[in-house]
């Protein structure tokens, strides 16, 4: 996708930081110690990263704001609905296995998905992390971030949470489920 269609009128752009902004004071205990108005500011100079946050909402990922990364001077945002995101799963995990699917094809792949967002899709350790400042994935899992050497053998792995515990699993990356979808991470 070419970076001028990356861009929100006046009206969304608005909108979207609003809605951040009562998801920020919403869920204070995911950011302690962050400032909305800093937060704000740093999305106010950067539409394509907003454009990014208004898909990730689009989508149903309910992003928020969960740290800042002060060596880099950037927010980290995470998708965190309390089920995986409706509008991206039913997905395989990227184009290779979207490809040898020879029917029943889904509409789209995780990795792919993702990168049109402008987000990268959750690491195992990410997956973790979000998972201490709430319980999200108890009805639905949601794909992640696979090493190499496990794709290379045709797996790919997803992640939820059960009996308070977050479980890691495996499955063909051609595979794809109602209740299955992926988290994304923005930097801004």
């Amino acid at each position: 996708m070419k970076n001028e269609k990356r861009k929100l009128s006046s009206e969304q752009r608005e909108e979207i930081l609003k809605t951040l902004k009562a998801r920020f004071e919403k869920n204070i205990n995911r950011h302690k110690g962050l400032d909305w108005a800093k937060v704000q500011a740093k999305l106010e100079t950067n539409s394509e990263k907003l454009w990014s946050l208004n898909e990730m909402e689009i989508t149903g990922g309910e992003p928020d704001v969960i740290v800042h990364d002060k060596e880099a001077g950037e927010y980290i945002f995470y998708d965190c609905s309390a089920e995986s995101p409706k509008g991206r799963r039913s997905v395989c995990y990227d184009r290779e296995a979207l490809e040898s699917r020879k029917a029943h094809k889904p509409q789209n792949n995780a990795i792919d998905m993702a990168a049109d967002m402008g987000i990268e899709i959750l690491m195992e350790e990410q997956y973790r992390g979000l998972q201490k400042l709430g319980n999200f994935d108890t009805k639905t899992s949601s794909w992640v971030k696979t090493p190499t050497n496990i794709r290379e053998l045709g797996g790919a792995i997803f992640c939820d949470r059960r009996y308070d515990t977050v479980f890691v699993y495996h499955n063909g990356a051609e595979s794809y489920y109602a209740a299955r979808g992926f988290r994304g991470s923005l930097r801004v």
